[in-house]
């Protein structure tokens, strides 16, 4: 550990010598560890220097993802205590939906995801909204593989009526649904674009509480413009 803290001041590489000196290690010791890591690909030689391999790269992009949920999740467990609702943060990746972080309490429960989310797109807010900020191509790929089915009785019934109300939705407002994923729940997201990520955040409400779902979503929005550049930036890490 402490060769790859060296190498990691360097961010040109640094020869063996140097390294071991730094790092405290006896020249044999440091030949023979720096091998070792070279092989195991988290370091490279390259022209007389140590420089970092694809296996630390691996793990430096693992530990970023995983600061971002972790920022992610405080900023939704924040939002949720402000507005007194479960929150959601979801991205559309790779061709599809993916919920990163859920927010809720005992008093404030979050939705079940009794079918998968990502093979229900249509029938919840979270994807409504995703799959609206999509480009038509992307959609409809999107719905070859996740075609459109009821899940509820409320639920839309065709691709059709769909795609009609997606090319409806008014651009960057809350995207509103209710009792088409779960009955008894309301939702409401929000559209976060940051670079080519589509992104929401979303709420979720027990039904007979409706009337608090719009004001709540609209509140939400005001925070997400307040915060949205530190987000962005979360987003994208």
């Amino acid at each position: 550990m402490r060769l790859l803290e060296a190498v990691a001041a360097h961010a040109g590489g640094a020869p063996a010598k140097q390294l071991a000196r730094e790092a405290g290690l006896p020249l044999p010791t440091a030949y023979h560890l720096l091998r070792t890591l070279a092989h195991e690909g988290y370091l490279r030689r390259d022209k007389g220097v140590f420089v970092f391999g694809d296996a630390a790269e691996r793990l430096a992009s693992s530990g970023a993802k995983e600061k971002r949920r972790a920022m992610i999740g405080e900023v939704m467990e924040h939002w949720r205590d402000v507005i007194g609702v479960p929150t959601y943060f979801a991205v559309y990746r790779d061709g599809e939906v993916e919920v990163e972080a859920v927010a809720d309490s005992p008093g404030t429960r979050a939705v079940e995801e009794w079918a998968a989310f990502r093979q229900t797109a249509h029938a919840h807010a979270i994807g409504q909204c995703l799959l609206s900020q999509l480009d038509d191509e992307a959609r409809r790929d999107h719905l070859a593989r996740h075609p459109v089915q009821p899940v509820t009785p409320y639920s839309v019934r065709d691709e059709r009526t769909l795609l009609r109300r997606l090319a409806a939705l008014p651009r960057m407002q809350p995207v509103i649904e209710r009792q088409e994923y779960a009955l008894g729940q309301v939702c409401a997201a929000i559209p976060i674009t940051a670079g080519t990520t589509a992104a929401t955040i979303a709420i979720s409400l027990p039904a007979h509480q409706a009337g608090r779902l719009l004001p709540a979503a609209r509140q939400l929005q005001a925070e997400v413009g307040r915060k949205l550049g530190s987000l962005a930036f979360s987003i994208s890490l």
